[in-house]
């Protein structure tokens, strides 16, 4: 059987997440133990005890969410030798694969998402930037309605077939959600964030990221990553630096990711992390291939059962 390993992105956190995987896989604590060494606070306490805001701020959060699927990919290597084929996240998520591929450390991972995290919020002035999902229209629809705005809007993640997140201006995001129901959207759902991410408004963030990733040293990975933006693999180093760049103002192409796999041979998924997030997207993208989500100690021990 050939698999892959894929790590959700912001949105999967929660307050008191992997708690019960904690209880039994002390790795998991001595993961965010690491972390909070780089970080210089302590990232289990906030996790655990919040408060919630605070862990929703996505300086936080990033650093929170990659430690989280670090965590849990050590947890199965710890129990088993895993041989996935590939690896792939969604977002912020591929740093997470690109840690557990070994192309970054950990320290490097968190040190890179926390920076990130503040220069897209930095990028964008409070208030200015807007998300949305839209629901039940093909991505032509919605790439053409976006192109009609007046202002920056684009299709900024293809998450599954009739769901695709929008991002950019704000006062252009509000003003395009009653087209999108005018063109048959079942739903158009605002998204409570305050960073249009994936778009060109991230431009700045990209090139201050691209200053802080010239003067890291990263390493070919050892398993393959699937990047974002080009649906590629890369083994150099300057070129993951180049692809990380890019993924900041380039849509995620969820997708044409989970097609590329299954074009590789891959038949089996498994979700690293807390929450369940990708599993759903994947069950609409193909519900033929094969996919757990790994979160507790129930869902590790039958992630084994077939590893």
């Amino acid at each position: 059987m050939s698999y892959a390993f894929v790590f959700p992105g912001q949105g999967s956190q929660s307050v008191g997440m992997l708690a019960e995987l904690a209880e039994t896989a002390p790795v998991i604590g001595q993961t965010f133990d690491q972390a909070s060494e780089t970080l210089g606070y302590d990232l289990w306490a906030l996790t655990q005890e919040g408060p919630e805001a605070r862990l929703n701020q996505t300086e936080v959060t990033q650093p929170a969410m990659l430690t989280a699927g670090v965590a849990v990919y050590r947890a199965l290597v710890e129990a088993t030798s895993p041989s996935p084929a590939y690896m792939a996240g969604h977002s912020l998520g591929e740093y997470t694969a690109l840690v557990a591929s070994g192309a970054l450390s950990l320290a490097q991972g968190v040190e890179l998402v926390e920076a990130r995290g503040r220069l897209m919020q930095d990028a964008v002035p409070a208030g200015t930037g807007a998300m949305a999902a839209v629901l039940g229209l093909e991505d032509e629809q919605i790439t053409a309605l976006c192109a009609e705005a007046d202002g920056v809007l684009e299709a900024v993640n293809f998450n599954a077939p009739g769901q695709v997140v929008i991002a950019g201006e704000k006062t252009a995001v509000d003003q395009a959600l009653p087209a999108f129901e005018a063109a048959g959207a079942k739903r158009v759902v605002p998204l409570p964030v305050s960073v249009p991410s994936h778009c060109v408004l991230m431009k700045p963030a990209a090139e201050a990221l691209a200053e802080k990733l010239a003067g890291m040293s990263l390493q070919t990975p050892t398993v393959p990553v699937v990047h974002n933006a080009s649906v590629q693999t890369f083994a150099d180093p300057d070129a993951i630096k180049s692809a990380l760049v890019e993924q900041l103002y380039r849509p995620v192409q969820w997708v044409r990711t989970i097609e590329y796999l299954k074009a590789q041979g891959v038949s089996q998924l498994y979700e690293l992390g807390p929450g369940k997030v990708l599993m759903g997207l994947n069950r609409r993208i193909d519900r033929k291939m094969g996919m757990q989500a790994v979160y507790d100690s129930a869902t590790l021990s039958k992630a084994l059962e077939t590893l």
